[in-house]
């Protein structure tokens, strides 16, 4: 059974399931080259029905990631992030009437039906475009379904985790008039437990402190994470009147939503008010929030198994702490947690509904997340001479990409199939070494990131407990870089470069089995140096997606000043790299560390 799975709102994409396995999965923006874009993916869709090899008319079913919304024909720029949006004049009207409102739900309940009751039309004209889209333009004839936001979550949690049982929660911003979703499914049944609707989010909460912080909702959530273990949860108090926990719910008890609940938060901080502090209050307000919302449900249902999804469980300090609960056996955050996963979990739900499976073949879903596009050596070569690049082809390629990375060359390495969901694990990534210290500064730098959060290590599998603590009951969720462990000392002394502030690090392990020729510079890379970690950071242009395509590497590489590009089995070299001056400077800073120690 073939099924095309469809996301058309926040980070569209498109995924194809094959028999209840993930064959392909791609989203819009890395081919659109516009970071997290929204609008209907027809270049995805067209991606991932080439890539699975499969042809429109011989789609089984279609499953769209969202019950509601509005049909976005041409890409709405997210490059300002959720409050930059242009949606239309329609869409735009119904949230600043949402926003001018919102202090009305708790006067008269009826107002949050009569609003999206309002909205009705347009997500009607939503349904009827899409199949006038996929039939004029894709050829695809076969029955089309509407899956429910958060069940697009929970289905690819799930089905990724290899859970026989176990306890589902997703959370995020809103998505069909909810921001969570509570599922257990038990002897192969799913039972729906909970939902909070989308005016009570936690994710939005979130959002408001990272826009009023001066960055951009909705992209920039993650330098709020990294900047709280600067900051002290002094405002805690304060957000006590905006956003609670209470009886295995979420309650908005500030009665505010959108621009309304910014203003309103804004005006109940001191006026001098730090953004340090208050990157702390919304960090520690949101894991006890969220870990008191799972440790109710999972006290309710018994379950020790917790598969996680949705945009808040893209914040790795809070996986930490639901990891943490006593009790919890095992926790999976599913690898593409937020709205870019929803495709996928469409496709995997009507799967399960149609065959009445549970699982997937072998008991999940996806063994990797390697399911975008790959290129042919022949097109590697192809770009490369096209932009006048110098290549060699090494004998080992991954060899020799292990000893430029412990000389200290940053490595680009772009290598067969790409990554599905926000994290870079090898194939689309940044090599250095993780024992400089000054690395988040100046490569940082010179990539033109702003960031907090230290470069994530890769590590080898084997050795990851040696470097990390607790890992017990999320080996499994560490292969995909979501979830954040406390540090051993050996990790401090050795890899200081990728050690956060508060002692953590949010690691990727990677085995053979995972990665065999990524596995093998970093084995290559202990062998020379006797570290069993080294940094790995996305390769893309700053407020750019990840890199796609031969292309965009090659661009990349070149805009972003870096010292090595391993393409394929090719290998290019930045003749303007400042290397030997860096590591001059580098040398000398370990010196003067050396004699103050």
């Amino acid at each position: 059974m073939r099924i095309l799975g469809i996301s058309d709102h926040f980070i569209s994409g498109a995924a194809v399931v094959t028999d209840g396995r993930i064959a392909a999965a791609v989203n819009e923006e890395r081919l659109a080259r516009m970071k997290m874009v929204m609008g209907f993916p027809r270049k995805s869709i067209a991606a991932v029905l080439e890539i699975a090899g499969v042809k429109a008319e011989e789609l089984d079913r279609v499953a769209i990631a969202s019950e509601w919304g509005h049909f976005l024909d041409e890409y709405v720029d997210f490059s300002n992030g959720v409050f930059g949006v242009d949606e239309g004049i329609v869409r735009n009207l119904f949230f600043s009437m949402g926003s001018k409102l919102s202090w009305l739900r708790s006067k008269l309940p009826i107002a949050e039906k009569l609003y999206y009751d309002l909205r009705k039309p347009a997500f009607a004209r939503r349904r009827q475009r899409i199949r006038e889209v996929l039939r004029d333009e894709f050829g695809i004839t076969c029955p089309i379904d509407f899956v429910s936001h958060h069940l697009s979550h929970a289905a690819a949690a799930f089905m990724a985790s290899g859970f026989d049982d176990g306890l589902m929660v997703t959370l995020d911003g809103a998505g069909d008039g909810h921001s969570s979703h509570v599922y257990e499914v038990k002897g192969g049944q799913w039972q729906f437990l909970h939902a909070v609707p989308s005016f009570d989010s936690l994710g939005d909460y979130y959002a408001y402190v990272t826009q009023i912080c001066g960055f951009k909702a909705g992209k920039h959530e993650g330098k709020i994470t990294g900047l709280a273990a600067y900051g002290e949860p002094i405002y805690r108090d304060i957000f006590a009147r905006f956003i609670r926990y209470e009886a295995g719910t979420m309650v908005n008890s500030g009665n505010a939503f959108r621009h309304a609940a910014i203003r309103k938060l804004k005006a109940a901080l001191p006026e001098d008010w730090s953004k340090k502090h208050l990157a702390a209050t919304v960090q520690d307000v949101a894991e006890d929030i969220t870990t008191r919302y799972v440790s109710f449900w999972k006290e309710r249902t018994g379950q020790s198994k917790i598969a996680l999804a949705g945009g808040v469980f893209a914040n790795v300090k809070i996986n930490q702490r639901v990891h943490e609960i006593p009790g919890v056996e095992e926790v999976f955050v599913y690898p593409a947690m937020s709205d870019e996963g929803i495709a996928a979990g469409a496709a995997l739900m009507q799967w399960s509904k149609l065959t009445s499976q549970t699982r997937s073949p072998g008991g999940k879903c996806t063994d990797h997340v390697y399911l975008g596009p790959e290129f042919s050596e022949k097109e590697i070569a192809k770009a490369l001479s096209a932009a006048n690049v110098e290549y060699t082809r090494p004998q080992d390629t991954s060899r020799d990409v292990a000893r430029l990375v412990s000389e200290g060359w940053v490595v680009a390495r772009f290598n067969g199939r790409m990554e599905y969901g926000p994290r870079a694990l090898g194939n689309r990534s940044i090599l250095y070494r993780p024992d400089e210290p000054a690395v988040n500064d100046w490569l940082n730098k010179r990539l033109k990131r702003t960031e907090f959060m230290p470069f994530a290590p890769t590590a080898l599998a084997e050795d990851a407990h040696k470097y990390f603590i607790g890992m017990d009951g999320a080996s499994d969720t560490a292969r995909f870089m979501t979830i954040t462990f406390d540090c051993t000392d050996l990790a401090k002394e050795t890899c200081p470069g990728v050690v956060h502030v508060d002692g953590t690090a949010r690691p990727q392990t990677v085995s053979e089995s995972d990665n065999p020729s990524y596995y093998r510079i970093v084995k290559e890379f202990k062998r020379l140096t006797g570290i069993s970690c080294i940094v790995n950071t996305s390769f893309n242009i700053h407020e750019e997606p990840i890199v796609c395509t031969p292309h965009d590497a090659i661009r990349a590489f070149k805009k972003g000043h870096l010292d090595a590009l391993a393409i394929g089995p090719f290998l290019a070299k930045n003749a303007a790299s400042d290397r030997e001056q860096r590591l001059v400077g580098s040398a000398h800073a370990r010196a003067v560390d050396a004699v103050d120690a």
